[in-house]
């Protein structure tokens, strides 16, 4: 079963081909990064019109990366939400004209549910059940996961998510877009330890997070005195080690209440070197393993959303086929269950 995955709900334009038999097929990604950098973030219509310009033709070549027509294909997954309402409505027009012309289903699948699943594109990938933390610029959740579509939500973020309290920050510093990898480069030069920053809802004995007390706290810091290059280094470094705190702490605890023995970490700030050290040295003390995507896949792709929609159909998923679609720019993932 050959599934093409077409993801487009915020800056990235992502294309694949996804085969139950042969596995990952072809991946191509454009990113919008250029784009938006001088306006210090994402411009939700230049977004969806750069969408336009690049989806067809990311087609055409992963296609012919795969050795593969449009004849050849058995579905057409698209992301439908959460994201961008603009972005979004391209990625779905596209894929749902698509599969409407060549006569196969079309999937609107959620952007996090492909997230959670990407590690399963790896040669060794998790079995279910197991505990899945979403790090991304928008969102912060732990979730269990008992098999596809059979997710509970175990804790998330009152606030910012750990992704924008990186990205906030780092115009705090003066760094620009897209800030939280610019700050976790920067933190790598830094000694953490000279600035006292909270750990927000470290003891608060449930799975929820805050982040956004944090931030203000590297505010008070940063406009307190000019920084230098090292104080800059430093103050990315104690930052990056509280929000690592953090959540190490609250992942460890929900492997703790579930009684499970396998952690899945997606989303953008999984690729977080010092993250996945602090993961790995806490599932080697506790007795648990832990996952992540490729890093090429931990940016939004559209390889997770072909595998997300191949393992639906392989579930047995009834998929509606008149052509009709409607996107979800809020769609709560624990609504899938």
């Amino acid at each position: 079963m050959r599934v093409l995955g077409i993801e487009s709900s915020c800056d990235e334009t992502g294309v694949a081909l996804y085969d139950t038999a042969a596995g990952l097929r072809a991946n191509a990604v454009h990113t919008q990064v250029d784009l938006h950098a001088e306006y210090g973030g994402v411009v939700p219509e230049l977004a969806s019109r750069d969408h336009i310009r690049r989806l067809v033709p990311l087609i055409r070549k992963v296609l012919r990366d795969a050795g593969c027509g449009l004849a050849d294909l058995d579905a057409v997954a698209y992301t439908a939400g959460p994201g961008l309402a603009g972005a979004l409505l391209v990625g779905a027009s596209v894929a749902e004209a698509l599969a409407l012309a060549r006569g196969v289903p079309a999937l609107p699948i959620h952007h996090l549910e492909g997230h959670l699943l990407s590690p399963m594109l790896s040669a060794d990938p998790p079995r279910f059940p197991f505990v899945a933390l979403l790090v991304s610029g928008g969102h912060t959740q732990l979730m269990r996961v008992g098999g596809v579509g059979d997710y509970a939500l175990l804790g998330e973020s009152l606030d910012d998510a750990a992704g924008e309290a990186f990205d906030k920050t780092a115009k705090l510093l003066g760094l620009g877009y897209p800030g939280g990898p610019q700050l976790a480069r920067l933190a790598e030069s830094g000694a953490p330890g000279r600035f006292k920053l909270p750990r927000p809802m470290l003891n608060s004995g449930d799975l929820s997070f805050s982040f956004s007390g944090l931030k203000t706290a590297v505010l008070l810091q940063a406009t307190d005195k000019a920084l230098s290059k090292t104080d800059r280094c430093d103050l990315a470094a104690d930052f990056q080690a509280a929000v690592v705190d953090v959540l190490v702490a609250k992942a460890t605890a929900a492997m703790t209440a579930c009684q499970l023995d396998q952690l899945v970490v997606a989303g953008g700030v999984g690729a977080n070197r010092h993250l996945r050290a602090r993961l790995d040295a806490a599932g080697g003390l506790r007795g648990f393993r832990v996952f992540y995507p490729e890093l090429e896949l931990c940016t939004d792709n559209g390889a997770m959303i072909a595998l997300a929609g191949a393992l639906r159909l392989q579930a047995g998923e009834q998929v509606r086929g008149d052509g009709a679609f409607a996107v979800k720019p809020r769609w709560p993932l624990s609504s899938l269950s």
